[in-house]
């Protein structure tokens, strides 16, 4: 089983935009990434899962284009940016299907400890706004990193 962790592209500040949409430069960025992850990264997803924030939705929506899950994407519980990744391990645990979760921090951070380390404190993984972090779940049910991808790695 894979599984991909995205955090939201750059998004307006509050003040802005009490929606907080992606910027010009988070859309471009995204954009770029998933064009790039869709063409060398071999992705291959049932879902695509979002907050339901408007940032993580606009980044999930341009993830959806060009990695086309074949379920399509939707709305996941418990992934605002304070809730708590328990849930989330315990499902992921027993999923079959390969799927990407388009989030926030620090979530996503306390997520990958856990699924790495079995402690949501040790967070290791520098998470980027519009990366995408892999893993995969080996045989004997141990979570592997596998890749990261950045916005500031992608060719322009």
């Amino acid at each position: 089983m894979n599984l991909y962790l995205v955090q939201h592209a750059e998004a307006m500040q509050e003040d802005e935009d009490p929606a907080r949409s992606l910027t010009g430069k988070g859309m471009e960025s995204i954009r770029r990434v998933a064009h790039y992850a869709s063409r060398h990264l071999n992705i291959d997803v049932e879902r695509i899962i979002h907050s339901g924030k408007k940032r993580a939705i606009q980044t999930a929506e341009v993830l959806t284009d060009e990695v086309k899950p074949v379920k399509g994407m939707e709305q996941g519980q418990e992934m605002n940016p304070l809730s708590g990744p328990w849930g989330w391990v315990e499902n992921l645990s027993q999923a079959e299907e390969n799927v990407m979760l388009v989030g926030h921090l620090p979530h996503l951070k306390r997520l990958a400890a856990l699924l790495l380390c079995q402690d949501e404190s040790k967070q290791f993984l520098d998470f980027q706004e519009g990366g995408i972090i892999s893993f995969c779940r080996n045989e004997s049910g141990i979570w592997v990193l596998r890749w990261m991808v950045t916005p500031g790695i992608i060719p322009v």
